[in-house]
């Protein structure tokens, strides 16, 4: 009996063996169909872009620029997405990226918006620039950088060459009104002022905001500070123009301001969720109002959205630009870096309001008057003239 139990074990040792190679030949053979697929679907998907790479390298007419080559075809991949906030930048330009994100600039402490036309238009001049020493201003079109067309140039291009290196000279053509004229300006580098503030009416506190950068919150944190030990009973955020940013430095600004909790979520797109923005039990109980426009977009709306959402503060103005979509940047091998839209987002309170805006409490049109974020008037500028109304009656009730 003993050696037939042998025999038997014995025997189902191989049997087993045999199976478990069946069992594996069956595995690496479909992983090699797998991988040839791949394989074939990659050749059919690029084969048509190295037949162009060929005969570019049979045909043009001077030598190529490979790096440059492959900068650019990276570039048109992400622009094929059609997504306007996806992109592929340089190692130059990432290294841009990160000095603006970081709150620091090199350059002419201008903001500036490409027109139809191909020119920039000046959003904002920065307090303390060498933009401001020179007399530029808000509306102000650069149309010429150093006598090179901007329209020929790109939207990039133009920006580069205004930026340049620090303590260097740059001449600007402006158009302002039917006005033409060149100015030259020195470029120097600076930290980026994105928020400021004073008192108005001698009790409420007037905080402006006009992006999200990694210095944000810093800024704000000792305006708000300072406001509060100066005896501010009321608070109005200005967020016209803001483009938003950073939903990090978003969230530092919005803890002292909301209730303790989740505050703002992002939805990606097989459906889980992630926390973008969560508040501590320390909680601002003042009369608040948010000032918005058209331009309010981003990071921007969501701070907005936060205060309308969780009954903190009303929001008086014109519709927000309805960006409500956030994009992730990383670096990538080649030195450069990719950023992309990866989720949508929104408060735990209310909807996404991507392509809708947030919708004011209170709709004001603007006033004629260009707004003047350093020295505010409520008497030429309606929708702040609004907010102190707002806050003023809640402060009396």
């Amino acid at each position: 009996m003993k050696n037939e139990k042998e025999k038997k074990t014995t025997v189902a040792v191989p049997k087993f063996t045999m199976a478990l190679i069946f069992c594996l030949c069956i595995v690496l053979a479909a992983a090699a169909v797998l991988g040839a697929c791949k394989v074939y679907q990659m050749q059919k998907k690029y084969g048509a872009l190295a037949q162009l790479e060929h005969a570019v390298d049979q045909t043009y007419y001077k030598d190529v620029d490979e790096n440059a080559v492959m900068e650019n075809a990276m570039k048109g991949y992400v622009a094929g997405l059609d997504d306007p906030y996806s992109q592929y930048m340089t190692s130059d330009e990432y290294t841009a990226y990160q000095t603006s994100e970081a709150g620091q600039t090199i350059g002419i402490g201008v903001t500036v918006s490409q027109t139809e036309e191909g020119y920039l238009e000046i959003q904002d001049v920065n307090t303390d620039s060498p933009a401001k020493e020179a007399g530029l201003q808000k509306d102000d079109l650069i149309i010429k950088v150093d006598g090179d067309d901007v329209a020929e140039m790109g939207y990039e291009g133009a920006v580069n060459a205004v930026r340049g290196d620090p303590d260097t000279k740059v001449t600007l053509t402006i158009k302002r009104g039917d006005e033409t004229f060149d100015q030259d300006v020195t470029r120097k580098s600076m930290e980026v002022t994105s928020a400021e503030g004073k008192m108005l009416d001698g009790k409420i506190g007037y905080i402006t905001i006009r992006s999200f950068k990694e210095n944000t919150p810093d800024q704000f944190q000792a305006i708000y500070d300072q406001l509060i030990a100066d005896g501010a009973e009321a608070l109005v955020f200005d967020l016209r123009d803001d483009g938003g940013g950073l939903v990090s430095a978003l969230e530092k600004i919005l803890d002292p301001l909301l209730p303790e909790g989740k505050i703002a979520i992002a939805t990606y797109r097989d459906g889980t969720t992630e926390t973008l923005v969560e508040s501590d039990a320390t909680e601002c109980n003042l009369p608040m109002a948010v000032v918005v426009n058209e331009n309010t977009a981003s990071a921007a709306e969501l701070f907005t959205a936060s205060l309308q959402d969780f009954g903190k503060g009303t929001v008086v103005g014109t519709t927000t630009f309805g960006k409500g979509i956030m994009q992730v940047t990383r670096q990538m091998p080649s030195g450069g870096a990719l950023t992309l839209t990866t989720a949508t987002y929104q408060t735990t309170k209310g909807e996404c309001y991507h392509g809708i805006g947030v919708k004011p409490d209170v709709e004001v049109e603007a006033g004629d008057t260009a707004i003047d974020y350093e020295n505010p008037n409520p008497d030429t500028d309606p929708q702040l003239k609004k907010a102190i109304e707002i806050v003023t009656e809640q402060m009396a009730s």
